[in-house]
């Protein structure tokens, strides 16, 4: 018979071997940020770089089926945010600014040169437009697809919509930093849930993605670290959002090419506590207003739902591949394309 502390050893050397059997190989790079790694995923060749930053519950593979048709065209990159499927948990707060500098950071450090079209959807609309605004030289153009404008409402709890910036609380927003302080570390303590009945199966429209990558999207929405990062993500978009509904946003961006892709339908029902018909009007003047972010700023109407980089992924590697061609017609751009990846 064997001792205990054999038993204890075996077991615990049989649980790393299927953690380790249970996480995916990167398919793409991981960054070292000073304490904390940034998977990002790159292919193709030339320029501009696009650059896709996510939604909410969303990770780089998500695009895969946008990223493969650009990459025929385009140098391409997704990444996961930190605390996001292969990225380790970041530095805390995870604001704008936050998010902003581990993406700046880390294409710096792989060598993707800007400036970048930058491809914001839902939740990352936000982001970008930070970005945009935090390093104005390295956007070369812009892509908005189907996310949520400071000044709409969206149904946020059962019954009720509101605007994320409601939730503001006028808190000064800290600058950001690199280096991973013993506050940034998460309590990843897995809650003590009983096991599945049965196996976790995907949910649409992620059913969409060939099979490799549901099994990733499975395993990436079980991490115990997303959820302290989404939370925070949450948290602090709020006070963002308000920011830029107190500042002009009006050609903010200057004159680079803009695309505005918006679901037709909202799909919004009679269970909010604002009208259906008062939440699409709102949603439809809310998206165009957001054209005006740049003076070449353009909407684009598309039949699809809220993912429709899983939807209609065609139609919008299509239009990204639009602003790229404007921006390919840049002499600024045009310089530099020989020197690009």
């Amino acid at each position: 018979m064997w001792p205990k502390i054999c038993w204890v050893i075996l077991t615990f050397t049989l649980s790393l071997a299927f953690a380790s059997a249970q996480t995916p190989t990167p398919s793409g790079k991981l960054v070292d940020l000073g304490g904390h790694r940034l998977h990002v995923n790159c292919v193709g060749k030339g320029a501009p770089v696009v650059v896709v930053e996510t939604g909410l519950g969303d990770f780089s593979f998500d695009w895969i089926l946008v990223q493969n048709r650009l990459a025929k065209l385009t140098r391409t990159c997704t990444y996961d945010r930190a605390g996001y499927a292969w990225s380790d948990p970041g530095p805390l707060p995870r604001t704008y600014a936050q998010l902003n500098l581990e993406l700046h950071d880390a294409l710096n450090k792989l060598g993707e040169r800007g400036p970048f079209i930058l491809v914001g959807h839902s939740f990352g609309g936000g982001v970008v437009r930070n970005y945009a605004t935090t390093y104005p030289s390295e956007v070369a153009g812009m892509v908005l697809a189907d996310i949520v404008q400071e000044d709409q409402r969206i149904p946020m709890e059962p019954g009720k919509a509101a605007r994320v910036r409601d939730f503001a609380q006028g808190r000064p927003i800290p600058p950001p930093h690199e280096n991973m302080l013993a506050s940034d570390k998460p309590n990843l303590t897995a809650a003590a849930d009983p096991p599945p009945t049965a196996a976790p199966t995907i949910e649409a429209p992620y059913d969409k993605l060939p099979a490799e990558q549901q099994r990733w999207h499975l395993w990436a929405e079980s991490l115990p670290a997303l959820e302290a990062a989404e939370s925070s993500q949450r948290e602090w978009s709020a006070e963002s959002m308000a920011l830029m509904h107190a500042t002009p946003q009006q050609g903010i961006l200057g004159a680079i090419p803009l695309l505005v892709l918006t679901r037709k339908e909202g799909g919004y029902g009679n269970d909010l506590n604002v009208p259906a018909a008062e939440m699409e009007a709102e949603r439809l003047h809310t998206q165009s207003q957001l054209t005006l972010l740049s003076s070449n700023g353009r909407q684009v109407i598309i039949d699809s739902g809220h993912n429709m980089n899983l939807e209609v992924p065609n139609i919008v590697a299509a239009a990204i591949s639009d602003v790229v061609v404007l921006c390919r017609q840049s002499p600024q751009l045009r310089v530099s394309r020989g020197s690009r990846p």
